[in-house]
């Protein structure tokens, strides 16, 4: 599939939004990738996934991906790679593993997101995954939004870069300030 197929097949699922939105690190913008949507079609999601397994180039013995929007693109990441996949999960807002889910030492770990727009939830992916002895050896998302502003440590393999703009809170442009913003993003909701 080339990028044009991809966002068409986005648009199609409804993955792909316009409007005003908020985002889970705080930044505003114009467009939201909802890729929930495109993974609740089993066929669009093994395709999708399909072509992003076929970029990962590293040898891994786990995918670890972060709740709530890494979890099912991870486990259907690593059933196209015949690995084994846990996720972490946030309580009292830091992410831990829980579920009886753990990491042997040394283990090499891909990281495996939805969509990476700051990496905030990757960072914190990573920590946790060192902290339980883990080796984070690369990382796999659908949609890189962060225009290779990510700084990672490890390399960043992604199906789709999509450069879409975004605005700090006193910088909204007056084409939305008075648009009320929704916030899709599952990174603050309390139980």
């Amino acid at each position: 599939m080339n990028n044009q197929q991809i966002i068409q097949t986005l648009k199609q699922c409804n993955a792909l939004l316009d409007g005003h939105f908020l985002l889970s690190s705080g930044l505003h913008s114009r467009q939201y990738v909802q890729c929930a949507q495109v993974m609740a079609r089993p066929d669009v999601a093994q395709v999708l996934c399909a072509q992003l397994v076929k970029k990962i180039d590293v040898e891994i013995d786990l995918v670890v991906a972060p709740a709530m929007g890494g979890v099912v693109v991870g486990y259907e990441v690593a059933r196209q790679l015949n690995k084994p996949t846990i996720f972490c999960e946030r309580v009292d807002g830091n992410f831990t593993f829980r579920r009886g889910f753990s990491i042997k030492p040394g283990q090499k770990i891909l990281i495996v997101e939805d969509v990476v727009t700051t990496a905030k939830s990757s960072f914190e992916t990573l920590e946790t995954i060192k902290a339980h002895g883990g080796d984070v050896v690369a990382e796999a998302c659908l949609i890189d939004r962060s225009a290779g502003k990510h700084n990672l440590p490890y390399p960043l393999f992604s199906l789709l870069e999509l450069e879409i703009e975004t605005f700090d809170k006193d910088s909204i442009p007056d084409d939305l300030v008075n648009v009320p913003a929704i916030k899709p993003g599952s990174r603050d909701l309390k139980k």
